[in-house]
């Protein structure tokens, strides 16, 4: 048995700490490890290293990835997979670890189909895969959302104004729901609870008229043009507000503690599940405990946030 791990599409902390497990779980069980580097791409072009307990004893202290990472939408082509199944016969590789998100476990799952084990590990600061709980490197990200958070309101507090935070999330409301949860933020709007610009008005409005000046419009990425919402309540409210996007800055940093342990348990659990002879299976965490489904479910369990909305509903 080897064993072949890919990182694939955005980065995330937390990262490192999987390929540090998977390695040093393998090692454990006498099994090699191969990086393959740049993702589905890498696999591709043949760029591969052998990896040695030495060179991941220390990097789960670091952001990002060391396998490097790339988007590589021609792999979704029979031709492309079957150069990539070459490469792995090649190096000998039976099994592959893939870190990633929903597009990652995809093209995992049509590896799996050409007959490689493989078990996907959720590496995403979206945190919008369904089937568990959280993924790798959404609470860093969180938490470095909420620095920022902090800063900009402390600024408001002193200007008295006005904010609009875009953050990051894909077609995911998470980081925008946990972020005013924990960083009080007063008008959230998300992909799954959207509102309109003349609710967010109106409930600015409202605030401006109960005594509180300084406000923070926390938002989704891509479900607005921040630009145009500005200027519509600026010109609906007559007042002057500022906005801000996080951006990148949001995915880089050490993985908080959290992470690390998220990532070594579940890459301890990818290494388990292709010892006893598993493929197509996504690793997560359901209850606090670490668990595992098919590629199958990866997308038909949906993590219900009701229970988070309702109480933001309460402390807004």
């Amino acid at each position: 048995m080897k064993i072949g791990i890919l990182t694939s599409g955005g980065d995330a902390p937390g990262m490192n700490s999987a390929i540090r497990a998977v390695v040093k779980s393998a090692s454990y069980n006498n099994v090699e490890v191969w990086g393959i580097k740049y993702g589905y791409k890498g696999l591709i072009d043949e760029k591969l290293i052998k990896l040695e307990d030495s060179i991941v004893d220390n990097i789960s202290e670091k952001g990002g990835t060391i396998l490097k990472t790339a988007r590589c939408t021609e792999f979704i082509k029979e031709d492309v997979r079957k150069k990539g199944l070459e490469t792995l016969n090649k190096f000998g590789i039976d099994s592959v670890v893939v870190i990633g998100g929903d597009g990652s476990f995809k093209g995992a799952e049509k590896l799996s189909k050409l007959g490689v084990k493989v078990i996907g590990l959720p590496g995403t600061i979206d945190n919008d895969l369904g089937y568990t709980d959280y993924c790798i490197g959404f609470d860093t990200t969180l938490n470095t959302v909420l620095e920022c958070i902090g800063k900009i309101k402390d600024t408001d507090a002193s200007h008295e104004k006005t904010t609009i935070v875009e953050v990051m999330g894909r077609y995911c409301g998470d980081l925008a729901l946990y972020s005013a949860l924990a960083g009080g933020g007063d008008i959230i709007s998300t992909s799954e609870r959207k509102l309109d610009f003349d609710t967010i008005c109106d409930k600015l409005s409202k605030n401006i008229n109960k005594g509180k000046s300084d406000n923070l419009i926390i938002i989704t990425e891509r479900i607005y043009d921040i630009q145009e919402l500005q200027k519509y309540i600026e010109k609906k409210l007559n007042i002057s507000i500022r906005n801000t996007v996080l951006g990148f800055i949001q995915r880089g940093g050490s993985p908080s503690a959290f992470d690390r342990i998220l990532a070594s348990k579940m890459g301890a659990k990818a290494v388990k599940l292709l010892m006893e002879g598993c493929t197509g299976r996504v690793v997560g965490i359901r209850n606090n405990e670490i668990m595992d489904v098919s590629f199958n479910d990866v997308n038909n369990t949906n993590t219900n946030k009701d229970r988070e909305y309702d109480l933001l509903n309460m402390l807004l």
